[in-house]
């Protein structure tokens, strides 16, 4: 019995640690490529997974559910008033903006960077979706890929920060700020600014802005 146990443990516990170990220490490996410490880059993806667990409500805005209400003679459409609560996520919004101003402010060059965000903004805002029941849906592969092509083009020399900068923040702009209006059609009592749908496709932008280093 003993002896079959091996290899299930070798395929359901250990391969799932090593598989994880290796993507922690990618991770670390690609913030401090943008100039933090190995300390500091550790710290920041920590911030970033726990973050991404913490909405902070921002405003509440007002949504109508014309629901069909029957009469023997027709049908009556009576508005009904709901709010919806609009929340801003910790590690899918409030860091990646925070470390993009730092870059900004010391490494990515604000002309090129604006032009490359300005690139992922308007791709995001064509291939999101407002999905009822699922919210902003953006396949993940598209800002990374997006924002590490535009960085290279505009900014061959600067292109890591560069990436990092335009995909963050133009996922933000293009995917869920320019949607704003739009996810009144969710019907859902809350939604998140960079939470579930765009988080994982901003996330990967640092390990797209590592590789072009």
């Amino acid at each position: 019995m003993f002896p079959l146990l091996w290899p299930l443990i070798f395929l359901f516990v250990i391969i799932p640690l090593l598989l994880l170990s290796f993507f922690l220490n990618l991770a670390v490996f690609s913030f401090a490529k943008l100039g933090l410490s190995p300390l500091g880059a550790l710290l920041l993806l920590l911030a970033s997974l726990a973050g991404s667990l913490i909405n902070i409500p921002v405003y509440r805005q007002r949504i109508y559910d014309h629901s069909p209400l029957w009469h023997p003679f027709f049908f009556y459409y009576p508005p009904q008033l709901n709010y919806q609560v609009v929340c801003i996520n910790v590690g899918g919004a409030v860091i990646p903006v925070l470390f993009s101003l730092y870059l900004l402010s010391t490494r990515a060059p604000f002309g090129a960077t604006c032009l490359a965000a300005l690139i992922v903004t308007a791709v995001t805002k064509a291939m999101a979706r407002v999905v009822p029941g699922a919210g902003i849906t953006l396949p993940t592969f598209i800002p990374p890929v997006v924002a590490a092509l535009a960085a290279i083009l505009i900014a061959p020399y600067n292109a890591p920060p560069v990436a990092y900068v335009a995909g963050a923040l133009g996922t933000l702009l293009g995917a869920d700020i320019l949607n704003l209006g739009a996810i009144r059609r969710l019907k859902a009592q809350v939604v998140s600014i960079g939470g579930a749908g765009v988080f994982d496709g901003i996330f990967l932008v640092a390990l797209a802005a590592a590789l072009l280093s």
